[in-house]
């Protein structure tokens, strides 16, 4: 992992590592875990799959009825004046008919019941005007096997239903339960420890003193690690003295998959926190051409990986979501793919330097015409904790960028696509 010098946080010549590079470095180092257990069906939503699924019947495993309405043959309907066809019988979700259609016969059939044997097409019961035993219907409406499910239409004995690495949502479920699977191998949850540092945190509930805050940034990581779906171990606050925090990373270390902190990472913060990361681990701390969010800590503490955000409440939740919830949906197990981004026209004129990729905190709804349209959220300094909750969105600005102008096109990036409504 020590590809880069530890110290070119500290270095202003050292060159800043784009997003997309940090993001790379950070997949390519980081291990899946390769513990596995089984769970049942319902309590396996929101795990990732271990091992491929084949199937081992067919569905639907019977042809049957898209509607409510008449099987028929379709050879009887081929000429051009109405159709006229006799009642034998009824074929119900459940209860199949026994007997055979045959030429100018019919036979009702409810939505999900057998065809019968004979029959190759359904007629929906609109379309038919019924006289006793006897149905009339015009031939030229009708093509053949409309409104028939075959059998294996959706799935076939032998077909690989999903692959490992597939995240197990509501879908995947239902999907499983229909091949008949109760069971099912996924990836243990990963596990997380994180604390914050800083003699300047005050937990909730006590007054401040001057020059205190309140340490919000363990709550935002509690919010965004049970969304990510992990088992997690909140530490606290650890002071700033070169022992606590070193008990704090040998603790973390021996607990968990991924270490996770916020503050300490700056230049000119604590030293002998990163003094004590580099005695413990395989640290390199970067500078990301992004803002918020530039320092950023990425290494290991003995077999567990480690990640130290910046003190800063947004440019931590900003940095977690581009860095460290793509790695930890990497070590789940979870299937590889990019973030959701599109284009929307922006109503602000939105301010910004040459030089670094913003991530702007933004309103993303649907204009008057139908399209996508974003607005800022105002203040986008790293300290406003207020833009993360009323955005939706980040804003993506390039590094190269010089601001934004009302009505220009942007790309954005949906915090649903993070698991956040």
């Amino acid at each position: 992992m020590n590809d880069t010098p530890a110290d070119c946080c500290a270095d202003p010549s050292q060159k800043l590592l784009s997003v997309e590079q940090g993001r790379q470095r950070i997949l390519d180092a980081v291990p899946v875990i390769s513990d596995h257990e089984q769970l049942h069906l319902r309590a396996a939503l929101n795990r990732v799959l271990a091992e491929p699924v084949v199937s081992t019947i067919d569905v639907p495993p019977f042809a049957n009825s898209a509607m409510d309405g008449y099987a028929i043959r379709y050879e009887d309907c081929t000429g051009t004046s109405p159709c006229t066809l006799t009642l034998i019988g009824e074929s119900f979700a459940g209860a199949p008919y026994a007997g055979e259609v045959k030429a100018g016969q019919c036979l009702r059939i409810m939505t999900g019941a057998v065809m019968p044997a004979g029959a190759d097409t359904v007629l929906m019961q609109e379309a038919v005007e019924r006289d006793g035993e006897q149905i009339q219907f015009d031939p030229a409406r009708v093509k053949a096997e409309q409104h028939v499910r075959h059998a294996g239409e959706d799935t076939r004995t032998g077909q690989t239903v999903l692959e490992p690495g597939k995240l197990l949502g509501p879908a995947e479920l239902g999907l499983l339960a229909s091949v008949g699977v109760g069971e099912i191998r996924v990836f243990r949850k990963l596990r997380v420890a994180f604390f914050s540092t800083g003699d300047e945190l005050t937990s909730i509930g006590t007054p401040l003193q001057n020059g205190q805050i309140y340490d919000s940034n363990r709550y935002a990581l509690h919010g965004l690690l049970s969304n990510a779906g992990v088992d997690f171990h909140d530490l606290g606050v650890i002071p700033d003295r070169r022992e606590a925090v070193r008990d704090a990373f040998r603790q973390a270390a021996t607990m968990a998959d991924l270490v996770l902190t916020s503050g300490g990472v700056s230049v000119g913060e604590a030293d002998f926190v990163t003094e004590t990361l580099e005695e413990l681990g395989e640290i390199n701390f970067w500078r990301m051409a992004m803002k918020p969010g530039k320092p950023l800590a990425f290494g290991k503490l003995d077999d567990a990986v480690f990640f130290g955000l910046p003190g800063n409440p947004v440019s931590a939740m900003v940095t977690f979501y581009q860095f460290v919830l793509p790695a930890i949906r990497r070590m789940s197990g979870a299937q590889a793919r990019d973030p959701l981004v599109f284009e929307a026209r922006c109503t602000n004129p939105l301010k910004k330097g040459p030089g670094r990729m913003e991530f702007q905190r933004g309103i993303l709804q649907r204009s008057a015409d139908g399209n996508w349209e974003v607005s800022t959220t105002g203040l986008q300094g790293s300290h406003v904790l207020r833009s993360m909750s009323l955005a939706n969105c980040f804003i993506l600005l390039p590094a190269e960028s010089s601001g934004v102008g009302e009505g220009d096109s942007v790309l954005v990036q949906p915090f649903s696509d993070f698991g956040v409504s």
